[in-house]
């Protein structure tokens, strides 16, 4: 038994002897009777990759200059698939160029089998002209383009690889304006971590002109964050006027939301660019963008899985609150006094009652952003429909939800109204058969309580407790419109955007003071005709929004003589008139109006119900996480091999 074993396993071995390379003795070597492995020289070979198949050659040679021995390891390498999505992630900015310099590279040109190195003065030029489109997506300028490490000089036989895009470029005529070219924006959804870490690189990018600041959190903890623009951000200037932009307050509609991170990028670039119309918006103007008054609701919106307009959750905040009827209703105090002689409709303080309800945190960071900066002009965006609407949105008629139900300033507020609606291509068409086609025999403008009622609006808040004249934009039927519609959301609406902010200077401003230079705070505007009067900020300067003609302004202030004024608006003034008041001290008389005590109209959380709401505000926002940028999403099939080196180091 231990034989037949033995012989057993002696026959398994047999094999292995066999298969074992015999052994090459020095004497069988010097007689040539060994066969050694002979090395396979390199070669040119046929260029058989897509993205190079237009190179101004046809042969290149593995291993290439990125050590990749064959075809297949260049075509699952993470260089390869960033030169397929470069044309993609750069709206086209720079390509082919890229790509064909990247392609010098990974499929490098061979003559007489021996490699030949692109010339360092090509990739110099190239970076140069296009390292702004990858600052613009914040990515790295991809590390085999890296000038001084792949390329050589023309002193060592360099070739150009953009040689046969030469005589192309020499005939091109560039028709497009030139800040469409320069200002690179990504065209989608950001979530709230992304967005916030987006406005700080934005106002970081130019920080002589801008800054983000918190005005308060949402109910789940989120940052309600803001990006202003300004000559001298962080501080309210003698008659610069102040604009704001709310996006995302339903948070389901979202439109409003992305288009305001594209101006916030849009005004940094193109003012660093030197356009001439944003350096002058920007210097005369302080802009607030408060991208998303939301976050909660835009989360819950967008974790829905169905088809993009149907996402009905998310439209109230994380307490369930619709923040477009949580503000004081103002309106109803106004039609109850309107029989009352002298009754104004401004400055309406808070009623003490309204802090007994539900007031949602995020509504409460607004009233108090409002009342700590003299807002002049606003816009709040919305989706479902394609219109403008303004004040007022309540029904004049408690049991008339459909009621045309004016303002004094009336005729202000459609000016306002038709200055963003006649600069969208679509509001103001007169076609019935399409979205906002209800409103085309009215050129894309309705009064809000005509449209439908509501009380509890932001929009009529702004007015009757401040000096902010609100309009409210329906963006569009979709309110969550897919990603690839965002571009053409931004096209329609950019020159909308930028154009009502300039009405911002329409009408006139001044500074009130007393006889000895020193300025008058809460001194009353009043224009003849028009019973809504505005007053003037910490300093005494003042803003009245106002159209062209004749207008009698009257300036007054507890303990000072009233100052009345004659003043003619040309039609075509393209800025705001200068219209300064020197006041009188002179023993008080009793006021014709009825006055409300400062006191009154001071008091704001009187209870202290809210004040938890309050601490956060007015704040830099906190550090959120760092996340992935939007295009790594191209890479993540590549798994451990994902292009890390395309990650900026901040």
């Amino acid at each position: 038994m231990n034989s037949l074993v033995l012989v057993i396993l002696l026959f398994s071995l047999v094999p292995i002897v066999w298969c074992y390379p015999a052994r090459c003795e020095e004497e069988d070597a010097l007689l040539g009777r060994c066969n050694v492995p002979v090395a396979v020289k390199p070669i040119c070979t046929d260029i058989v990759l897509g993205y190079c198949d237009d190179m101004p050659y046809t042969k290149t040679m593995y291993p290439n200059l990125l050590d990749n021995k064959n075809r297949e390891a260049v075509e699952t390498g993470p260089e390869y698939v960033l030169l397929n999505v470069l044309h993609t992630l750069l709206k086209g900015e720079c390509t082919p160029d890229l790509r064909m310099l990247g392609c010098s590279i990974i499929a490098p040109r061979c003559e007489m089998n021996k490699i030949l190195k692109p010339c360092r003065s090509s990739c110099e030029m190239l970076k140069k002209n296009c390292m702004h489109a990858f600052e613009a997506i914040e990515m790295a300028w991809p590390y085999f383009l890296d000038c001084d490490r792949f390329f050589v000089g023309e002193e060592e036989g360099c070739y150009d690889p953009l040689e046969s895009l030469r005589g192309r470029h020499e005939f091109v005529v560039d028709n497009s304006a030139p800040e469409q070219l320069s200002t690179i924006i990504q065209f989608t959804y950001h979530s709230h971590s992304q967005m916030t870490n987006i406005l700080k690189k934005t106002a970081a990018k130019c920080s002589d002109i801008s800054r983000t600041y918190s005005i308060g959190r949402s109910f789940e903890g989120k940052d309600l964050i803001v990006i202003e623009f300004s000559n001298n951000p962080g501080q309210h200037e003698l008659l610069e006027p102040e604009v704001k932009y709310v996006g995302n307050m339903h948070g389901n509609e979202v439109l409003g939301r992305e288009l305001l991170i594209y101006l916030a990028q849009y005004l940094c670039s193109e003012y660093l660019l030197g356009n001439q119309r944003i350096q002058t918006l920007i210097n005369t103007t302080r802009i607030h963008l408060l991208t998303s008054m939301n976050p909660d609701g835009y989360d819950l919106a967008a974790s829905e899985a169905p088809r993009y307009n149907e996402r009905t959750s998310g439209r109230a905040n994380g307490q369930n609150i619709d923040l477009n009827r949580n503000f004081p209703d103002l309106t109803s105090i106004v039609y109850q006094r309107r029989r009352n002689k002298g009754f104004r409709t401004d400055h309406i303080p808070i009623p003490d009652s309204y802090w007994f309800g539900k007031v949602a945190p995020e509504t409460y960071a607004v009233m108090k952003w409002i009342r700590s900066i003299p807002f002049v002009l606003s816009a709040s965006l919305h989706g479902g429909d394609l219109v403008v609407s303004y004040p007022y949105d309540f029904s004049r008629h408690p049991e008339e939800e459909k009621m045309f139900s004016p303002t004094p300033d009336e005729q202000v507020f459609k000016l306002l109204a038709k200055s963003y609606a006649d600069q969208h291509p679509v509001m103001p068409d007169q076609s019935h058969d399409r979205c906002g086609g209800e409103f085309a025999n009215t050129n894309g403008i309705v009064n809000g309580a005509l449209w439908y009622s509501f009380a509890g609006g932001m929009s009529d808040f702004n007015y009757l407790h401040t000096n902010c004249f609100e309009i409210t934009v329906e963006l569009g039927c979709d309110k969550f419109p897919g990603e690839s519609e965002l571009y053409t959301g931004w096209q329609e609406n950019k020159e909308a955007l930028l154009t009502y902010m300039e009405t911002v200077h329409r009408g006139i401003k001044g500074i009130v003071r007393d006889e000895s230079g020193k300025a008058i705070k809460g001194a009353r505007i009043s224009v003849r005709g028009i019973r809504h009067d505005v007053t003037t900020a910490e300093d005494g300067d003042y803003w009245r929004i106002l159209p062209s003609g004749v207008h009698i302004i009257t300036a007054s202030a507890e303990g000072y003589s009233k100052v009345m004024k004659k003043i003619h608006l040309p039609s075509r003034l393209m800025k705001a008139g200068r219209v300064d008041f020197i006041l009188k001290s002179v023993v008080e008389e009793p006021d014709l109006f009825v006055s409300i005590p400062q006191d009154t109209y001071d008091r704001f959380d009187p209870y202290n119900k809210f004040d938890e709401y309050g601490r956060s505000g007015s704040r830099e926002p906190e550090e959120e996480t760092q996340e992935k940028p939007w295009w790594w999403s191209y890479f993540a099939f590549l798994g451990n091999n994902q292009p890390t080196w395309l990650l900026r180091r901040n």
